[in-house]
């Protein structure tokens, strides 16, 4: 066994601390990987505060991992010690259901493996990337293009970026298209990025005046205050996908009334409560659509990344120690960081 450092919450409100785990020898067909950065994603705050039910303790929280690889296995054919590798929010699924065979294990019909909280619908507990190292089978690790310098930046692409990226995907958003992306938190300031890369056209919509520069920075053609009835109104009909990525309950009306004919809403905030019930008139008299999307499958989050560092994106983030983690929590609940934290993992050597 592997003695690894690591932070976990020992129950909902214990705060997360030092702790020590164990990970395995790698078999024949594992990665080992000396992480050396891990972003924080609002989940890791859900689970490790009981805020999500089922969250098993002790919980150690973290699944946008990047590192570099420290030892393979025997049949390992796609890695070798010294490279750059990443793990994002499963380490393994059944590889024999529906959704398995076609590669969206995200939707496994028999429940993937968290990279931590354990199997979807329960199993043994699995620790994430709050730790020193981690050890995952090959065909659950992804190959991390970006430059070595960049590497701090790419970790929040395991999560914030694929679920961006995957539904952006999903509907074809591209030239010709006028994108809306509700929120600029975590995970709107990535599907900005991404939905400009793509070729779009793409319109923030954010409550925030103050955002308005930002916005244009990260690649927006068009700020739109959601608060304002006028500007919202100027877009009615006009969106042919909108991606809210708000985790609050909010009016989801609003939105829909923006989309032409034919046009989706996708929703990948994860809100605690129910949004309030919409009007059904908005969806059937221009056969609108509300639609969900979780993250990607393991072979569209590897082509996120090709894409990724192909168009030079990276999350915009701010590095902390792992000792500063719950201080963090409480400025990610206030909004309070532009746009992503990541954890410097060499900090937990003096933990």
């Amino acid at each position: 066994m592997i003695r690894s450092k690591a932070y976990a919450a020992q129950n909902k409100t214990s705060g997360l601390a030092p702790f020590e785990l164990y990970r395995r020898e790698p078999a024949a067909d594992d990665v080992q990987i000396e992480i050396l950065y891990c972003g924080v994603c609002h989940s890791d705050l859900h689970t490790a505060r009981g805020e999500w039910p089922n969250t098993l303790y002790p919980s150690v929280p973290g699944h946008e991992i990047v590192g570099r690889v420290c030892a393979v296995g025997s049949q390992v054919r796609r890695f070798k010690v010294g490279d750059l590798a990443g793990v994002g929010c499963m380490i393994d699924s059944c590889g024999h259901c529906h959704s398995c065979a076609e590669g969206e294990e995200q939707y496994c019909e028999n429940g993937f493996t968290g990279t931590y909280n354990g199997p979807v619908f329960g199993g043994e507990n699995t620790y994430g990337g709050y730790s020193q190292t981690i050890v995952v089978k090959e065909s659950f690790v992804l190959q991390i293009r970006h430059a070595a310098d960049d590497l701090a930046r790419v970790a929040p692409l395991l999560c914030a970026g694929i679920t961006t990226y995957s539904p952006l995907r999903h509907w074809r958003v591209g030239p010709g298209t006028t994108v809306g992306i509700v929120g600029l938190g975590g995970l709107g300031h990535m599907g900005v990025k991404i939905a400009h890369a793509l070729g779009a056209t793409v319109v923030l919509f954010t409550t925030s005046p103050g955002k308005i520069a930002d916005g244009r920075r990260l690649g927006a053609d068009e700020v739109c205050v959601s608060t304002d009835d006028a500007q919202m109104a100027a877009y009615a009909n006009r969106v042919d996908f909108i991606l809210d990525t708000v985790a609050v309950p909010h009016d989801l009306d609003a939105y829909l009334s923006l989309l032409k004919r034919d046009g989706t809403l996708a929703l990948v905030g994860a809100p605690a409560a129910p949004h309030p019930a919409g009007n059904v008139f908005n969806l059937i008299l221009k056969r609108r659509r509300i639609a969900g999307s979780l993250i990607g499958g393991i072979r569209e989050t590897q082509e996120m990344l090709d894409f990724c560092a192909e168009h030079r994106i990276v999350s915009d983030i701010e590095v902390i120690p792992i000792d500063y983690i719950n201080v963090a929590y409480d400025r990610m609940l206030n909004s309070d960081v532009k746009y992503r934290f990541v954890i410097d993992m060499a900090s937990l050597a003096d933990a």
